[in-house]
């Protein structure tokens, strides 16, 4: 702060040394130094006005910078303007206080006016955060989240508690409210629907439950099998209880099925470890036949021999079903080979057959001469398309002739 007239010019002393300081009301004593000049005198009580100046200015720097707020800062002026006005020093302390008032002032004032602003901005903030939070809980009473609906709507009352209140609080917590409540009474009707139907699929599980303890230690392998998988589709089909429930259930019901199914892969283990014996067993046996019989050369012997290899194959227990096939195959086509010589044998040995062969070489021969007649004649007139004719009866009847003969020879061979 300024001061342009000199504090001096605000007092005066007395012959005793008593001081006083003028102001517009008037003298005012502010003090008595004895045994003084009243040069010395002054500059005494100015050095305490030049101090409330000093003290004037850090305040007024001090509201500039923010420091204080408005009220403080409005407390600090009135305390320190009382403080000039009533100084006992000598200097222009009405001017004094009225500058200190008249910078001051301003400045509270617009640090006020931002306050209010960012008061007014907060408040919008808030109550725009607060009907979001509303609509959230309206969106939630609305909705069938029934899982993460009830914890979302106390996160919404945690963060509404912990934002300023504002006066519209009111209407916004009554609709926030409104929805809580017909959320949980929804909630709630929901539920105890959920509990009744989740007991009664507990006991159509219960049900089930025992349909498989009875079914465990079963031996009939197939029927069994396909029992515990319509059991699994019922099981399926009858839906769900409470996680607990549906836990402990199904332990029970995976226990009955691995009793069942470990035993029966017990007895399959066996059976394939039989099996596979006896693939070996058959296997070695069907060499050893192959090898006797093959090729067939004496068909008594070799029905004879077949006869005893398959009394000794079926007095064997079963193969793997995957090989069952090969070694089936293998043994059929022993007993056709066999077939085949004897079906050969008999042909040859059957007059009727012999007979019927005889007669098919006659009568192609008998073909192929008026074939080659035909054809000596129409070589005679010059008749080409006699003779081709003739040439291609010839080369037909020719090929039957050859089949009839090499017929004829099997038989009688």
């Amino acid at each position: 702060m300024t001061e342009t007239a000199r504090p001096a010019a605000f007092g005066r002393v007395d012959a005793d040394g008593t001081v006083y300081v003028i102001t517009p009301e008037g003298e005012r004593m502010v003090g008595q130094i004895p045994d003084s000049t009243a040069e010395e005198a002054l500059a005494f009580f100015e050095r305490r006005f030049e101090a409330l100046r000093v003290e004037a200015d850090l305040l007024v720097q001090r509201v500039k910078a923010g420091i204080a707020n408005p009220q403080e800062s409005r407390r600090s002026l009135n305390s320190l303007k009382r403080n000039i006005l009533s100084a006992n020093a000598v200097g222009d302390l009405a001017g004094l206080a009225a500058g200190l008032d008249q910078q001051i002032r301003p400045l509270i004032g617009q640090v006020e006016s931002q306050i209010n602003e960012e008061r007014t901005r907060q408040t919008e903030e808030i109550k725009a955060r607060k009907e979001a939070l509303t609509a959230q809980a309206e969106e939630i009473a609305a909705s069938d989240d029934w899982r993460h609906g009830i914890a979302r709507l106390q996160e919404i009352v945690d963060e509404w508690k912990g934002l300023p209140h504002l006066a519209s609080d009111d209407e916004l917590w009554s609709r926030f409210a409104a929805a809580r409540a017909a959320y949980s009474r929804r909630r709630k009707s929901h539920m105890a629907s959920r509990a009744s139907q989740f007991e009664t699929v507990r006991q159509v599980k219960e049900g089930l439950l025992k349909e498989a303890e009875a079914l465990a230690e079963s031996s009939d392998w197939r029927d069994t099998a396909q029992a515990f998988r319509d059991l699994m589709d019922r099981w399926r089909a009858a839906g769900s209880a409470s996680k607990i429930v549906n836990d402990e259930q199904w332990s029970r019901f995976r226990a009955y099925q691995d009793r069942f199914f470990t035993r029966r892969r017990e007895v399959f283990a066996a059976h394939d470890a039989e099996n596979q014996a006896n693939l070996a067993a058959k296997t070695s046996l069907l060499e050893e036949a192959e090898a006797a019989i093959l090729p067939v050369t004496d068909l008594a012997a070799s029905r004879a021999a077949f006869r005893q290899f398959v009394d000794q194959f079926n007095r064997i227990g079963r193969v793997p079903w995957e090989d069952s096939k090969v070694i089936d195959a293998r043994v059929q086509a022993l007993e056709a080979a066999i077939d085949e010589v004897a079906r050969r044998e008999w042909a040859r040995t059957d007059p009727q057959t012999r007979l019927r062969a005889q007669e098919t070489v006659s009568l192609f021969s008998d073909q192929v001469a008026k074939a080659e007649a035909a054809l000596a004649k129409a070589e005679a007139k010059g008749d080409q398309s006699a003779i081709d004719q003739a040439k291609a009866s010839i080369a037909t009847y020719q090929s039957w002739l050859d089949q009839a003969n090499q017929t004829l020879d099997e038989i009688t061979r």
